[in-house]
């Protein structure tokens, strides 16, 4: 099943007699360097003496090394590099070099699915999402989630049988978990550990964001089926998980507003009472940080749910910025900041997947003067502009076709 370029194949070759990392300083060793390549202060500025395109080797030839190393016999050694790429894929935009790689990088992220366990896991997972990010909306991420799919089922659903690829099944597991974390009939709860309850708050969290692409019925089964349950969940042990009902709940009226401006649902007041006092909650028992964080999400899920009002958010990036005006905005934006942390701002501005989802348009081009003033490196500068004559580019490319399908016609 699994294919390698002539590339991936002459880089393995090129690494097979060295020892990337060793189990004591691999996970030191990857985010120590990767990290450096983000830090703006280890790039010289123009006039330096470090050469670009020698830097540029180094960083791809330490890729292929972390590469390489997802399938070394040590356990260690396979986290170090998962986590490496991890790094370099959160920080940098790397379509060419990880589309000539993309199935050996599909089939590494398999492998550590299949035999690794526990932080491997979830490092894996984490960095198969990322490999989307960066390969965009289009037949590569599709490939990459028909390989993975079964077996994020399997790990999900503990060996259930796969089927085929949607929406509305992929919703279907994620349900299957956060659902055992809802009342019984007697009006109890099942008792789960942190690591369970993480699970299913995670599971709810990815829930919700297919919810904003759902069908206008598939999103009325919804309501019938998880409304009248989901207020239950407010009343969890875990903050991160009242924190998740809550704001998936202010997802839903939102939607469901959407469909009908008049929307409600039965015990609405009863709702609206456990919001306002989650909103204002003073439980000695509860971390002083806890309760400042629930209080400060729960009075916008309030308001979300009395006025249907949201709290905007504006996020700036660069030269340009961004309004985050909604709840099914701000589901998308916390999905992908999740995964790529502190270079949010740098993939908004040149990852084209990215400013597609949010309708930001293609990367601009932005002048030397005004880099200097953002204080961004030459080196940066470089692969911000290099990303956005790509997609300029690509963009006139299309309009030639267009152009040149009309004139046939």
């Amino acid at each position: 099943m699994v294919l390698f370029t002539l590339d991936d194949k002459r880089t393995r070759g090129q690494h097979a007699h060295v020892q990337p990392f060793s189990d004591e300083d691999a996970s030191i060793e990857t985010l120590s360097h990767c990290s450096s390549f983000s830090d703006t202060t280890s790039v010289p500025e123009e006039g330096g003496e470090v050469n670009e395109d020698t830097a540029q080797e180094d960083f791809q030839y330490k890729l292929k090394g972390f590469i390489d190393s997802t399938v070394d016999k040590s356990a260690k050694t396979r986290q170090g590099a998962l986590d490496g790429l991890k790094t370099a894929m959160a920080n940098r935009i790397l379509y060419e070099f990880i589309s000539e790689r993309r199935m050996t990088i599909s089939d590494s992220i398999e492998r550590c699915l299949k035999k690794g366990k526990g932080e491997e896991q979830r490092a894996a997972a984490s960095l198969a999402c990322l490999l989307c990010i960066q390969l965009g909306s289009g037949i590569e991420s599709e490939e990459v989630l028909k390989t993975l799919k079964p077996v994020f089922k399997n790990i999900l659903a503990d060996g259930s049988a796969s089927v085929q690829a949607s929406v509305y099944t992929l919703m279907i597991c994620f349900e299957s978990l956060f659902s055992r974390s809802y009342a019984k009939g007697d009006g109890t709860f099942l008792s789960v550990n942190p690591q369970t309850s993480q699970l299913h708050t995670n599971a709810l969290l990815s829930w919700a964001l297919l919810l904003t692409i759902c069908s206008g019925s598939q999103l009325q089964e919804v309501l019938r089926k998880h409304m009248p349950k989901l207020p239950g969940l407010l009343e969890s042990e875990d903050v991160n998980m009242r924190i998740a009902a809550g704001e998936t709940i202010a997802l839903l009226f939102e939607l469901a507003r959407d469909m009908d401006a008049d929307f409600e649902i039965d015990n609405y007041n009863d709702l609206c009472d456990k919001l306002s006092a989650l909103a204002t909650d003073c439980n000695k028992h509860r971390a002083k940080n806890d309760k400042r964080k629930q209080r400060s999400v729960f009075r916008d899920v309030l308001k979300a749910v009395e006025e249907g009002d949201f709290q905007v958010e504006t996020i700036r990036f660069g030269t340009e910025r961004m309004t985050i005006d909604s709840w099914v905005r701000k589901r998308t934006y916390d999905t992908f900041r999740e995964f790529v942390g502190s270079g949010m701002n740098y993939h908004l501005q040149a990852n084209e997947f990215i400013r597609d989802v949010f309708e930001l348009g293609p990367p601009i081009l932005v002048d030397s003067a005004t880099m200097k003033a953002m204080k961004i490196s030459r080196f940066e500068r470089h692969l911000h502009n290099s990303a956005a004559f790509k997609a300029r580019t690509k963009a006139r490319s299309k309009f030639r076709d267009k152009r040149v399908d009309v004139g046939e016609f």
